[in-house]
């Protein structure tokens, strides 16, 4: 699968991207957790929040906005 990229959004906020760019998701700092949340768009480009190709991820709880611990969790299932 594509590896994924993240983007700084802030100090809470992480924005997920596949390699072409696509947004697929954000990776949310929640109390102490870091969780992804996966999103996709709709015909009309409007937000579907839990779905796009990562859905079956959404709510994977990651130890830090690390990039070699997102594609190991979301791309390879661990």
């Amino acid at each position: 699968m594509t590896p994924l990229t993240l983007t700084c959004v802030n100090a809470n906020v992480y924005s997920v991207h596949l390699a072409d760019g696509s947004h697929v998701g954000n990776l949310k700092r929640i109390g102490a957790l870091w969780k992804f949340k996966a999103v996709g768009y709709d015909a009309s480009g409007s937000v579907e929040p839990g779905g796009g190709p990562f859905t079956h991820r959404h709510n994977t709880v990651l130890s830090t906005p690390d990039v070699l611990e997102l594609n190991a969790r979301l791309c390879h299932g661990n």
